[in-house]
């Protein structure tokens, strides 16, 4: 396991660098903001993630440790691969993974190239509870949020997912009813949650779908 490279930069290019280590190159990708402040001759320091293939061995490098933890994260994700959970990273930073990854924002997730509504809703629902904002500790009560703020963005990750906004508002209604203490929090990913078990996983309940789960 690569924690990390320092050394020389050898070479810049578009999605990659050369680090050179005593006289070995290595190649690292990396977002355009990583790139972007490596210079060719001067020193630098990248944290880097391993991805290991059975016909390959690629680095992927970060300009410090919390954007290499959200690749990581990410890369739990069905479906996200290292070079999308990369793309995550060039469009928006960590603390703003953070926040829409906490608090069910997927739309977030469909301004990065070759990330439908679907998939955003698949990162968000995966992601519930896995990435929370620098400040905001698991065992530690989320700030509340009062209902016109928080089910709207419930409501956007679960048409994303399929459901019609009229099928999905009613079935938040429903949950909420289930479980008032959730409500009261506020927290748009716990609330996603109930809304989706309250739903039932097996289908029972699945009947008002508009679409199938991407």
């Amino acid at each position: 396991m690569i924690s990390f490279l320092r050394g020389t930069v050898a070479h810049v290019g578009l999605s990659t660098a050369v680090i050179d280590l005593n006289g070995a190159g290595m190649s690292v990708f990396a977002t355009p903001q990583t790139l972007s402040h490596l210079k060719v001759g001067a020193e630098a320091k990248l944290f880097t993630s391993m991805i290991v293939r059975e016909d390959s061995l690629t680095l992927f490098g970060f300009a410090d440790d919390d954007e290499r933890e959200v690749f990581d994260v990410l890369l739990s994700v069905s479906g996200v691969g290292p070079r999308l959970a990369l793309a995550v990273l060039a469009v928006h930073e960590p603390e703003r993974i953070r926040v829409a990854a906490h608090t069910g924002d997927g739309k977030a997730f469909t301004k990065v190239p070759g990330i439908g509504p679907k998939v955003a809703g698949r990162i968000v629902l995966e992601l519930a509870g896995k990435l929370v904002p620098h400040g905001t500790g698991r065992g530690t009560a989320p700030a509340v949020i009062n209902t016109v703020e928080w089910k709207p963005q419930v409501v956007a990750a679960m048409t994303s997912l399929g459901w019609s906004e009229k099928d999905a508002a009613g079935s938040i209604d429903k949950a909420m009813a289930d479980s008032p203490e959730l409500a009261d929090d506020g927290n748009v990913a716990q609330i996603l949650r109930a809304t989706l078990r309250w739903l039932g996983q097996d289908g029972a309940r699945a009947g008002n779908r508009v679409g199938t789960r991407g």
